[in-house]
């Protein structure tokens, strides 16, 4: 079973093909960092353009590279939601257009079951079920995953995501976007501790987040005052001390409410260095597993999309080879609770 997957929903264009046998065949990715960068995130019309100007040469470059025609896909997966309306209606209506071109189904994947899947690519892999850290640009939750698409919410952040919060720092410091890599590397020449920032429910007694506040005691340390290339450096380096704490806390804390030894860390923050060793030794120190995608499948791509919509075919019934092309009409859900999905049998 051959799947092309396309993933539209912000600002990475990413397309994939993966084969229910012989694995990833071929990934691609663009990203738009450069053109939002003026404009300290993402401008949603500016997106939805490139995202137009870029997912047909990504597959055919893709196609090429693994050896490929259109005629042998027997699926075309692509992000439904949630994302930016105009982003993802750029790869729905793609995908409708080349599966009822070809006669084949089209498949709506949720972007977070992409994520969350994701890690299950790489070997080892995790085994169901498995408790999920999702940290990304916009949402930050913890899951208990039983199954494909069998997603129980444990907490979320109630304000700011991680993501979010790395970005908004970002700017507080005069740094790039996107936030997240701009403050890791800035983090290396300071020190944690120099100054003092809050660790945002902490100590809650519940799995949900908040880091609006985070940001805003970063806001109280840099606003009115002209800092130094080592204040600026030892702001950096607390602010991702308090992230990493915090969702290491949280994420042994449902390990051990739900009873679980497995930890999923998937989303963009996922690819963070300090979280990562962190959570390594937290977890081996316990008797724990922890496991991430590979770098290049933190970030929004193609790939997980593709992976995600096999997983879900594999325990469907059989494609016919004479399926009947699928509906003229389809949408998009900008916002779609990753709970809603349905389990699929096993």
């Amino acid at each position: 079973m051959l799947v092309l997957g396309i993933e539209t929903s912000c600002d990475e264009s990413g397309v994939a093909l993966y084969h229910s046998e012989r694995g990833l065949l071929a990934h691609a990715l663009y990203s738009q960092i450069a053109l939002h960068a003026d404009y300290g995130g993402v401008v949603p019309e500016l997106a939805s353009r490139d995202h137009i100007r870029r997912v047909l040469p990504l597959t055919r470059d893709i196609l090429r590279q693994a050896g490929c025609a259109l005629t042998d896909l027997d699926a075309v997966a692509y992000t439904e939601g949630p994302g930016l309306a105009g982003a993802l209606l750029v790869g729905a209506s793609i995908a409708h257009g080349l599966a009822y071109a070809l006669g084949v189904p089209a498949l709506g994947i949720h972007h977070l079951e992409g994520h969350l899947l994701s890690p299950l690519m790489t070997k080892p892999a995790p085994q169901f079920p498995f408790i999920a850290l999702l940290v990304s640009g916009g949402h930050s939750q913890l899951m208990r995953v039983a199954g494909v698409g069998s997603y129980e919410l444990l907490g979320e952040t109630l304000d700011d995501a991680a993501g979010e919060a790395f970005d908004k720092t970002a700017q507080l410091l005069g740094l790039g976007y996107p936030g997240g890599p701009a403050i890791a590397q800035l983090a290396e020449k300071g020190r944690p501790g120099r100054i003092s920032l809050p660790r945002p429910m902490l100590h809650s007694g519940d799995l949900d987040f908040s880091f609006s506040g985070l940001k805003t005691a970063v806001l109280l340390q840099v606003k009115g005052r002209d800092l130094d290339a080592r204040a600026r450096a030892d702001v950096a380096a607390e602010f991702e001390a308090a992230i990493v704490e915090v969702l290491v806390a949280k994420s042994l804390a449902a390990l051990q409410s739900t009873d679980l030894k497995q930890l999923v860390v998937a989303g963009g923050v996922g690819a963070n260095q300090k979280l990562r060793t962190r959570l390594t030794k937290a977890t081996t120190a316990r008797g724990l597993q922890v496991f991430y995608p590979a770098l290049e499948f933190c970030t929004d791509n193609g790939a997980m999309i593709a992976y995600a919509a096999m997983l879900r075919m594999q325990h469907t019934s059989p494609l016919s080879p004479h399926a009947s092309p699928p509906k003229r009409s389809f949408g998009v859900r900008p916002r779609w609770e990753l709970s809603a999905l349905q389990p699929v049998s096993a």
